[in-house]
């Protein structure tokens, strides 16, 4: 199952209508590991965006300590990278 390892104070994209709050996401694999992905929420308006896989780490642990170490640089660099996230429809 899908978890929020971590959401960061500083606004990503600038402090107007393009801002966004970044988020790591992450979930445990079948081998046991943890992979984590950045979400980028939108402030005010449009779609919540999504990176492909950024890291994989041992354990939870270990993932929460990679996010940890996100730089302002990173995550500015991540949201170019990311892509609209789709919600389907259940």
């Amino acid at each position: 199952m899908d978890e929020m390892l971590r959401e960061y104070p500083t606004l990503v994209g600038g402090a107007d209508e393009n801002a966004y709050v970044a988020q790591i996401w992450g979930r445990e694999r079948d081998d046991g590991r943890w992979q984590a992905w950045l979400v980028f929420v939108p402030v005010r308006r449009g779609e919540p965006r999504r990176t492909d896989r950024e890291t994989t780490q041992s354990s939870r642990d270990a993932a929460k300590y990679w996010a940890s170490g996100v730089t302002a640089v990173y995550l500015q660099g991540a949201l170019t990278r990311s892509v609209p996230l789709r919600v389907s429809a259940a």
